[in-house]
């Protein structure tokens, strides 16, 4: 558009064109092409702007991505090493279970394995303040009294879950 303008600014300059009416079309044309340069001079301003505010979105929005990667890699790193704590433990407890289970007896422990699968995990429960800790459930004073008269090493079954009950000082029995 600039080289058509400049083009018949020249030709109007040059004193070719003699014609009033060739002239005064020109003139018009050159008008015509000056405010076209204009709007479209507008239009790039304008899409520059946008195109410098979408860059500036565009950085914070990196940057945000960048925040939120670093508190995951941090929770990532935290539960890696609870899942890590996890497993030491478990591997640990399962080694003191085979120690304790090691000097149970068959039949008992063969009891116990029983009533786990049936209690979803809980095959004992501890007998306190004349509850079972298994079920929740205070025992009756006939079934505390039966518990009381057995011998320390009679395994007693709560009546209402049918876990073992496991007595303790802290039982009061």
């Amino acid at each position: 558009m600039r080289q058509r303008a400049a083009r018949d600014q020249k030709r109007l300059d040059s004193g070719a064109v003699s014609s009033p009416k060739d002239l005064e079309n020109l003139q018009r044309e050159i008008a015509s092409l000056a405010k076209r340069q204009g709007d479209l001079e507008d239009v790039v301003l304008e899409v520059m702007e946008r195109r410098e505010s979408a860059q500036e979105r565009v950085a914070e929005l990196t940057e945000r991505v960048g925040s939120v990667q670093g508190r995951i890699d941090d929770a990532t790193a935290r539960r890696d090493a609870a899942v890590e704590e996890i497993d030491g433990e478990a591997a640990s407890v399962t080694k003191e279970r085979e120690v304790v289970a090691a000097s149970v007896p068959a039949p008992l422990l063969s009891l116990y394995e029983k009533l786990r699968e049936q209690q979803g995990g809980i095959g004992a429960a501890k007998l306190y303040a004349r509850t079972c800790q298994g079920c929740r459930q205070e025992l009756a004073i006939t079934e505390l009294n039966e518990i009381r008269s057995a011998a320390p090493d009679t395994v007693v079954r709560c009546e209402n879950c049918r876990r073992i009950l496991v007595r303790t000082s802290e039982s009061g029995l």
